[in-house]
């Protein structure tokens, strides 16, 4: 008996030993395995209580970054993201002297990954990240000038702007100006590719090197002579006669800083549909406020000198946005929440889109009247881990592309769990950073999955180690005042990085219940939701708590144990 008990102990010792150690960075994510050995170790399945809850609009104002694009997904239907910013001057008060326009082009970097460059000829080849669809579908785009003015709430506080929402679209477009920018200029400066349609009615999300090519001496183009090179990103010429009036024949002041720049000139409005012959489109997460319009110009060196340059003016996506959203969320299968026994499946998806409520311990609060966490308490339990591991549904995903990630949280305050917190790990990808918390896409054997391989998962796996001994720990003892002590109701979502804690806020707040009887958590309102899960565009399809699932797929809170014998 000693020596089943020491032997018990040294397990536990070794897994405390290997946590306190992973603070390193993770560099083959894609050969990454998630432990699931347990050897020595009592094993204790929890029921939980799990059902499906509509997000629906959400506040996308200021998002760290942005869907864009249009993408059929084969089992969630259609998005439709579309986007507006503002815009600033990256010189404000410029001087002109004679300008003359020679082009202007918008250029915004993907997500991508330099793989080789070649030394003879400098060029490279990338891969790119977070763009969801087949490379040869096409999605329209139009870029227009906004006339809309983003406010200020004046009840909410100093400088506190009000908030928008996924499902402004028709107001946002109410407020177009004019015809579309986005038109190609065949005898630019800077040449970037042949005249076609792949900068407005077949927008394509090349992952080619960019490169800008410059006239020979003698003003001809042969496309030869590379003044630059970029990584991939959207490019596109924009209207010159445009700028030409809007910047150069401003009228007196109007340039003069950003604040008055950005009320006569108030924003872009980038609005993405489907492209005749590419029913499935493509959507892409982007960084915005990368984005840099560039004025190219000749003018004289002062008003005296008749000498012309070459010169160029920035106006940057910088300020405030917004990002409209459309989508069908369809969710195959569907059924009214089950807050009893909990859904049979589990529909997740990113945006305006779904998550699911999560109630550990029949919901109830944790005191002394809480039967299974005060059994852990009178026997002195020490928890070695807790984790709970959702099985896709693999038949209802089909095609689907999968998300890379999913994200248990507090959903009573809103905040992480202590799990998160406490993990250290990191990796070279930010995306895989708190790999001991978990909630990676994996396959059956616990190794992380690496779509770009084509690579399919089955599950995900969430850590609530400290967050159960915290439970068991602290509760019913109504003398210590600790985070995480009490039993709260639990959110789960997709995400694009765990790492960012802030929150978004719901256009109609939503009310939970607990399935408990008598001494339970009672219902809660809920006004936000992770701001993460409103940047990433997928979603997929678990299997739920509810008793017909098959019990090797049904989704339980697993407590790996030791006690004193």
């Amino acid at each position: 008996m000693k020596f089943n008990f020491f032997l018990k102990a040294f397990v536990a010792c070794v897994i405390l030993v290997f946590s306190a150690s992973c603070d390193r960075d993770i560099n083959e994510i894609g050969s990454g395995v998630i432990g699931d050995d347990h050897y020595g170790l009592n094993v204790y399945n929890s029921n939980v209580v799990a059902y499906n809850q509509s997000i629906g609009a959400v506040q996308t104002n200021n998002l760290p970054v942005n869907q864009f694009g249009f993408y059929n997904n084969p089992v969630f239907g259609k998005t439709t993201a579309s986007f507006f910013s503002e815009v600033a001057l990256g010189t404000a008060n410029p001087d002109f002297y004679s300008p003359r326009i020679d082009s202007v082009y918008l250029y915004v970097p993907y997500y991508s990954t330099l793989q080789s460059t070649d030394t003879d000829t400098g060029d490279s080849t990338y891969e790119l990240d977070s763009i969801q669809g087949p490379e040869n579908q096409r999605i329209k785009l139009s870029i227009y000038e906004s006339d809309y003015a983003i406010t200020n709430n004046p009840t909410a506080g100093l400088n506190q702007l009000n908030n928008y929402y996924s499902n402004q679209g028709s107001e946002f477009e109410a407020k177009i100006i004019g015809s579309r920018l986005n038109k190609y200029n065949n005898n630019a400066y800077d040449h970037l590719v042949p005249n076609d349609n792949s900068q407005n009615d077949q927008f394509e999300f090349s992952k080619k090197q960019i490169k800008f090519y410059k006239k020979n001496a003698d003003g001809t183009t042969g496309y030869t002579d590379v003044r630059e090179r970029r990584a991939p990103g959207m490019l596109v010429h924009l209207d010159t006669v445009f700028f030409r009036n809007k910047i150069f024949n401003a009228p007196a002041g109007k340039l003069f800083n950003n604040n008055v720049f950005k009320n006569y000139f108030k924003g872009l409005h980038f609005k993405a549909e489907q492209a005749s012959g590419s029913a499935e489109g493509r959507l892409a997460t982007m960084n915005f406020s990368r984005g840099v319009i560039t004025i190219v110009y000749t003018d004289k060196t002062s008003s005296t000198v008749a000498t012309r340059i070459r010169k160029e003016l920035a106006i940057n996506l910088s300020g405030n946005t917004v990002n409209l959203l459309d989508n069908d969320n369809n969710f195959p299968g569907y059924v009214a929440p089950n807050t009893i026994s909990g859904d049979q499946n589990l529909f997740l998806k990113g945006g305006n889109g779904s998550m699911a409520v999560i109630d550990l311990f029949g919901g109830q609060k944790n005191n002394t009247a809480n039967v299974e966490l005060q059994k852990m308490r009178d026997e002195k339990w020490i928890i070695n881990e807790a984790n709970l591991t959702f099985y896709i549904n693999k038949a209802a995903m089909a095609s689907a592309p999968e998300p890379n990630r999913i994200s248990l949280y507090d959903l009573t305050n809103k905040r992480p769990l202590i799990d998160l917190f406490t993990d250290g790990t990191t990796s070279s990808n930010t995306k895989y950073n708190k790999l001991i918390y978990g909630g990676i896409l994996s396959d059956e054997n616990s190794k992380i999955v690496n779509e770009s391989k084509g690579e399919r998962g089955t599950k995900y796996k969430i850590r609530l180690t400290n967050y159960i001994r915290s439970l068991v720990k602290y509760g019913g003892n109504t003398d210590v005042k600790i985070k995480d002590s009490t039993n709260v109701r639990l959110g789960l979502v997709v995400t694009e990085n765990v790492s960012v804690a802030t929150n978004a806020t719901l256009f109609s707040p939503f009310t939970t219940v607990s399935s408990a009887t008598g001494n339970s958590t009672g219902s809660q309102q809920t006004k936000y939701v992770p701001v993460m899960s409103v940047v990433n565009p997928l979603g997929t399809i678990l299997y739920g708590s509810n008793p017909s699932v098959p019990v090797d797929k049904r989704l339980k809170l697993e407590i790996f144990y030791t006690k004193p014998e």
